[in-house]
């Protein structure tokens, strides 16, 4: 996966940060004496609208801080020194627990504080996180990469024994030598990689989780919290029925819809919501991958699927490009009354949006109406 490593940047972030909590300790230690403001952090949007809901009216009354707000999602993320310094001092920090999001566990560590609520969503799930799968036609990261230094390699083997014929039996015992050490590479890569499971990140995009998560954060911020975990329970227990009402029409329109398959010419972050549900799936990418052009094996199986399962649209997610499923369209033979739809996976909300008064059941609601679309 092409995946941004944070370890060194959040080092030299935290050093910074750091240096700037020690600058101005003594007048935020003043302002901590007057009065203490609960601290919570949240790195992305459906933690931030969860945890709204929780406070309800206790939201004016609570610093709840969304750290990655400006359109930027999880997976490209930098951290800055504010960030940080925030996160050092919060009484209450949740994010996702992903590969995406290891700098804030780095934050953590070389920050701790006695009392501090941590919540990880992908361990707070437990067995209900799921490995990040490739399904059928799906294209493999740097797969043009891969296909390309093959053939630029089988190029110059052919070259390096044109030029040197005279070393024929040289050649051939120093590359029989060097099969067997890429051989062994290979195998060792493969050992690698059998190894090593990448998770899915995307959990919120289930309204099971979203609902065991919501009661999760509820009772955390109970603990923190005493005076008003009663409220808490309550705000919880109504914005959880509000979730399991909605989780309920998705299920019944599944259920009654024409079709179970949806087809994605973008990347695919949705296996969690689709595995509820029954509904199977294609797509160009994995939720995580960092790729954008897809080969021409890959726009044909699609265009193949469109046509063999009678699809009437494909979807790409919001802020996506549509050049992949209009190459898709162009290539089926059944597709003159398809449509490109988009779905929401909140990877890219923005403080407007916020201000306009989105909010988590809306958008997963209004995910539903173009499912509804994509399955009739």
């Amino acid at each position: 996966m092409k995946k941004l490593s944070f370890c060194s940047l959040a080092c030299a972030i935290f050093v910074a940060a750091l240096f700037s909590l020690v600058a101005c300790n003594s007048v935020s230690e003043n302002k901590k004496q007057e009065s203490h403001e609960l601290s919570i952090i949240t790195t992305i949007y459906p933690e931030y609208a969860w945890t709204k809901e929780i406070l309800g009216t206790r939201t004016d009354s609570v610093n709840l801080t969304l750290l990655i707000k400006n359109g930027i999602d999880l997976h490209s993320y930098k951290p800055t020194a504010h960030d940080v310094a925030k996160i050092a001092s919060a009484d209450m920090v949740i994010y996702v627990g992903g590969e995406s999001d290891e700098w804030i566990k780095d934050a953590l560590t070389a920050s701790p504080k006695k009392g501090r609520v941590e919540i990880n969503l992908m361990e707070a799930l437990g067995d209900r996180v799921k490995a990040e799968e490739i399904v059928e036609g799906m294209q493999a990261e740097e797969e043009h990469h891969h296909e390309h230094a093959e053939a630029h390699e089988a190029d110059e083997h052919e070259h390096h024994a044109e030029k040197h014929e005279h070393h024929d039996r040289e050649h051939a015992e120093a590359h029989e030598e060097h099969e067997h050490h890429d051989e062994h590479a290979e195998t060792h890569e493969h050992h690698h990689h059998d190894e090593e499971v990448e998770n899915d990140e995307h959990v919120w995009l289930s309204l099971k989780n979203a609902e065991i998560l919501v009661k999760k954060i509820a009772e955390e911020l109970s603990k923190i919290d005493a005076a008003h975990a009663s409220a808490y329970k309550q705000n919880a227990e109504a914005y959880i029925a509000q979730i399991q009402s909605l989780d309920a029409e998705y299920r019944t329109a599944v259920e009654s819809a024409a079709r179970k398959t949806v087809l994605f010419g973008d990347r695919f972050p949705f296996r969690y919501l689709v595995d509820d549900y029954g509904i199977k799936y294609y797509a160009a990418f994995v939720g995580c991958s960092a790729e954008s052009e897809a080969s021409f094996e890959t726009i044909a199986f699609l265009a193949g699927k469109m046509d063999s399962e009678s699809l009437p649209s494909i979807f790409i997610i919001e802020n996506g490009n549509d050049k992949i499923a209009k190459a898709v369209l162009a290539a089926s033979k059944k597709s003159q009354n398809a449509q490109i739809l988009t779905i929401n996976s909140m990877q890219s909300i923005t403080e407007e949006q916020i201000n306009n008064g989105i909010n988590y059941l809306s958008l997963m609601r209004a995910n539903l109406e173009n499912l509804k679309k994509a399955l009739n």
